[in-house]
């Protein structure tokens, strides 16, 4: 996992958060799902806000877990299912712990979670619908 692609954000005002880095220059995608999700272009890094209750649930995690870290899952989205797996067996072999084994998503992709040893949240993920450029960056539906 050589590049974090796409920083998600727990957050409790979806439309507040959203405003706030639209404010701040952040593009918002036609990808994004009002009242569910928001996903947000900067340079080549993506922006994604989630419910902080729904990332917490898509984890398989407390809410108090995911409070205790800010709510942030920091992701990265790989070219296939088989790199989503090698990289969550990594992340354990390393140390971390697996909260949610890789399972298709009802998103239409492939992810899983895993904590560092101190606990900050990772996504793992194949999403087919964000493609990856050449250097492995988010490329965004306009």
């Amino acid at each position: 996992m050589p590049h974090v692609s796409l920083i998600t954000l727990g957050v409790d005002d979806l439309d507040l958060v959203s405003r706030f880095y639209e404010a701040l220059g952040w593009r918002r995608s036609s990808a994004s799902v009002p009242e569910v999700v928001t996903f947000l272009q900067g340079g080549n890094v993506a922006l994604g806000l989630f419910g902080r209750a729904a990332l917490a649930a898509e984890a398989k995690l407390s809410d108090a877990e995911v409070a205790g870290n800010g709510a942030v899952a920091l992701a990265t989205n790989l070219p296939n299912e088989a790199q989503v797996d090698a990289a969550l067996q990594a992340a354990e072999a390393a140390g971390g712990r697996i909260t949610k084994p890789a399972e298709r998503a009802e998103w239409g992709g492939y992810s899983g979670y895993f904590t560092d040893p101190e606990g900050n949240l990772w996504e793992v993920a194949h999403n087919p619908y964000f493609p990856l450029g050449d250097d492995g960056a988010v490329e965004l539906p306009q």
